[in-house]
């Protein structure tokens, strides 16, 4: 059995892109692909699970791109960037990747970049700390915003729409309250079907009602339990 396995996540909005990637990797014996994603959002979720060692990076695609998904990242895995312009490289190196890859990629010069990765001998995916997201993303406003997640005080949901209020602004995307909550780590709860709180913002609370941000937002009984369990979890 080979012990120097590197995992790989590859994160391209292209099925075709990750078909080509998928199909270099699997003619090599000392990688195994972890996971794929068609968005920075679905890469979350994968590295959120487990960490990987070496993440294939397209940079163009929706909602988040590959470079402001890879600036997120607080203990990010070496990196080969996999795009079809040009402009970005620049940028690419200052951010310390592996490669640079353009489209279409020639299976010679890919095999070139898994050699530069192999010279570097990253530590193995055991070896580094677990991933953490510190950041929501959002779009409003005809913009995407990244918001940290010590800004937020609680979300509330207004039927298609979901309102992110912090304590300076708030911010208004289309989304509901379980997608978003999907992103949110297990400090935020859900305690009505239309607010989910930031519980390290609360300045009171009872079994029916807590305080954030000036605002008072009700506590339904399907969701009271959770409350007052995280409550005793954090006294104990």
């Amino acid at each position: 059995m080979n012990n120097n396995l590197y995992k790989c996540l590859i994160v391209d909005d292209e099925p075709i892109a990750r078909r080509i990637i998928k199909n270099y990797l699997g003619k090599q014996a000392d990688f195994v692909i972890q996971g794929e994603a068609g968005s920075a959002m679905e890469a979350f979720k994968v590295l959120a699970k487990a960490p990987v060692d070496l993440l294939f990076l397209d940079i163009q695609m929706p909602e988040v791109n590959g470079l402001d998904f890879l600036r997120t990242l607080a203990n990010p895995p070496k990196v080969i960037l996999v795009t079809a312009f040009r402009e970005y490289a620049f940028e690419g190196f200052e951010l310390d990747v592996v490669d640079y890859l353009l489209k279409p990629v020639p299976e010679s010069r890919f095999l070139l970049a898994l050699d530069k990765f192999r010279k570097m001998k990253p530590l193995q995916a055991s070896q580094l700390q677990d991933f953490k997201q510190h950041y929501l993303f959002i779009r409003a406003d005809r913009k995407h915003h990244k918001i940290d997640f010590q800004d937020i005080q609680y979300l509330e949901s207004q039927g298609d729409y979901v309102e992110i209020f912090g304590s300076a602004q708030h911010w208004r995307t289309k989304a509901t309250l379980g997608t978003l909550a999907e992103q949110l780590p297990p400090h935020f709860l859900k305690i009505h079907r239309s607010f989910i709180v930031n519980m390290e913002q609360l300045t009171a609370f009872n079994r029916e009602l807590v305080e954030v941000g000036g605002k008072t937002l009700p506590v339904s009984k399907r969701f009271r339990e959770e409350v007052i369990t995280f409550f005793e979890g954090q006294n104990s």
